[in-house]
């Protein structure tokens, strides 16, 4: 009689996702030093066409990234650069005139048709275009004239981290290539985002405190800014819990009295000017007595009720954003995880969001 065939185990929750997050210093480095000179050719001809200012395209977590070069062009560069906003194009149906603007359409996956249409509308409006993706056989490559490959692999979690960290990195390297630096502020970051990645312990004991939240208010300033709406996502996507991003600024423009001292707010302290013009906003969600938690350096850490100290202390600010995200991606993840749901695959969502 043969013995019975053993269960099979069903796979454990957020599997996926935590191997993925655990990968992005492989990704990190492997763009410093394989993808860097691709970048900076592309940069360097890109920047002998002079282009007189830019326009950033993109959906969910990329449209984060895309924030983030925002702030890179117009702080680094001086040039003015703006969102875009693509149903003008693809439902409205309007033509602007894009002589010598620079177009950036960044994506994951380089497959969601309003993309696709609005990068060929602005191509042949005059624009430069140029996208940003993990994929270089997508259609978003093959109808723009420019194209970066982010290298970050295949991603199979619905909740994308590997390829967030790594168009920052992409991003960053491009911006600097157009004005002629080295980048060489981003060295540093895959060493520092393996130290942070193996904190996993204090990590869980801050997600204690939102396994029965209601809502969230995440708040930053300046080059921190996109990495609070990214963490917002995040929670929002995998964890359903109601998520609320500002800029710190804008807080204090009505939003702040729905916080009181049972409101747990999570604020993103960027080493720098950022940081610094987000204290006020501090003070006074301090004076709330809102439950506050820092993602910052030591001091703005030990000013709150709880945080996670990040290892700044010399890095670029321009750069710390990709060590920001890291902490409150496993965040996201051990939350969802502590709330008995999958982080892999959060409902009602696709890889490839087909938007028109």
């Amino acid at each position: 009689m043969s013995a019975p065939t053993p269960t099979q185990q069903p796979p454990m929750p957020g599997r996926i996702m935590s191997g993925e997050m655990a990968e992005q210093p492989t990704v990190l480095r492997r763009i410093l030093e394989e993808g860097a000179p691709r970048i900076r050719e592309i940069a360097e001809r890109i920047a002998a066409r002079n282009p007189r200012f830019v326009l950033l395209t993109a959906r969910g977590t990329s449209d984060n990234a895309a924030l983030y070069a925002k702030y890179l062009i117009e702080v680094l560069l001086g040039k003015p650069a703006g969102l875009t906003s693509m149903s003008t194009t693809t439902a409205y149906g309007a033509r602007p005139d894009l002589t010598d603007c620079l177009v950036i359409t960044v994506s994951q996956s380089g497959g969601s048709p309003d993309l696709v249409a609005s990068t060929r509308a602005a191509r042949d409006a005059g624009a430069i275009t140029l996208a940003v993706t993990n994929n270089a056989d997508s259609p978003l490559a093959e109808v723009s004239e420019f194209h970066i490959d982010v290298l970050a692999g295949p991603e199979k979690a619905l909740p994308a981290t590997k390829t967030y960290t790594a168009e920052l990195l992409a991003l960053y390297l491009f911006v600097e290539g157009l004005r002629g630096g080295d980048g060489n502020a981003a060295k540093i970051l895959p060493e520092l985002a393996e130290q942070i990645l193996a904190r996993k312990e204090e990590v869980k004991a801050l997600a204690g405190r939102y396994r029965f939240a209601e809502r969230l208010v995440l708040t930053s300033r300046g080059y921190g800014y996109p990495t609070a709406k990214e963490a917002a996502l995040k929670l929002m996507e995998t964890s359903y819990i109601p998520a609320l991003s500002f800029s710190g600024a804008d807080l204090l423009h009505g939003p702040l009295a729905m916080v009181d001292n049972v409101s747990p707010v999570i604020a993103i302290v960027t080493e720098g000017r950022g940081g610094q013009a987000l204290q006020p906003v501090l003070d006074r969600l301090r004076g709330r007595g809102a439950d506050l938690v820092v993602i910052g350096n030591e001091a703005s850490v030990e000013a709150a009720s709880a945080g996670f100290v990040l290892p700044t202390a010399g890095v670029a600010e321009e750069v710390q954003p990709i060590l920001e995200i890291l902490p409150l991606q496993m965040l996201a993840y051990e939350v969802t995880i502590a709330r008995g749901q999958d982080p892999d695959a959060p409902r009602a969502l696709a890889k490839v969001t087909e938007t028109h």
